[in-house]
């Protein structure tokens, strides 16, 4: 059986390089894997280049399709690249194109048992001239206001208002109500009339209401993420924003290639 180091002509650990023929599993697939584990291994680093297209259908018995394939493959996983006339190479760890996610916001919202959401306000408004901008609607047209106080176990945590376009033509409000929900946003359902939405997070000094209502001291510092949602006319449909306390608002994410059980540091849960 051949092995990582008849690839690299060195001192690798010895991994199994085989593919089996007698899996349902597609035999580019299966190479994707091979040449993906022995990057996790440590095999070929971060700029290194990998074996050459002809290296790889000896050692692998397999066509040049099914090499380009495989490659093909971990490129569009973001794991290597191509340089034309070079080769093809390890992707080196970007920290500028990392993302992040706000899963720990996901999972607390999906404590039903723990977490609620209470309507404090609803009430009609005449646009000022802010809202008018946010909303693309006349300065005075009439907009729904709402303002929300979502909990975990007694202690209040994030604190939403919100202002939404008001058409009596379109049967909507209660959807743009639903979409507007602390948990429709993070456990990703909503109204089927959005078509995108556009997030803002940043640091904010809270003022005396939002402090007294997530029961804070002044001077208190927080977070704010403030949303857009737009229609399919790409009209927007509502704008607002929470805010609460910077303990509640963490963000994790995670920059190279993982480990396919998906472990975490725990500094990051």
């Amino acid at each position: 059986m051949n092995t990582i180091s008849d690839l690299k002509g060195g001192c690798a650990a010895d991994l199994p390089l085989g593919i089996n023929r007698e899996t349902d599993q597609p035999v580019y697939s299966q190479l994707a894997d091979i040449l993906r584990q022995q990057i996790l291994a440590g095999t070929f680093l971060p700029g290194e280049k990998l074996p050459s297209e002809a290296a790889l259908v000896e050692t692998y018995s397999v066509s040049p399709m099914t090499v380009r394939r495989a490659i093909n493959l971990l490129a569009a996983q973001n794991i290597i690249y191509t340089a034309h006339g070079r080769g093809t190479f390890v992707k080196e760890v970007e920290l500028g194109a990392a993302a992040f996610y706000l899963y720990d916001l996901k999972e607390l919202f999906n404590d039903d048992k723990n977490t609620s959401v209470k309507l404090v306000e609803a009430r009609f408004l005449s646009a000022d001239e802010r809202i008018s901008r946010k909303l693309k609607i006349k300065p005075g047209e009439r907009c729904i206001y709402i303002r929300r106080l979502l909990s975990v176990g007694e202690e209040p945590a994030f604190y939403h208002r919100g202002y939404l376009v008001y058409d009596p033509t379109r049967p909507v409000v209660e959807a743009e109500f639903q979409v507007t929900d602390l948990k429709g946003l993070f456990q990703g359902y909503g109204s089927p009339l959005i078509k995108s939405g556009e997030l803002l997070l940043e640091s904010a000094l809270l003022n005396q209401e939002e402090a007294g209502i997530l029961h804070l001291e002044m001077p208190a510092s927080g977070m704010m993420l403030e949303h857009v949602f737009y229609d399919f006319s790409n009209k927007p449909v509502s704008w607002g924003w929470f805010v609460c306390a910077s303990t509640h608002l963490r963000l994790h994410t995670w920059i190279g290639l993982e480990h396919t059980n998906g472990t975490r540091d725990e500094r990051t849960r």
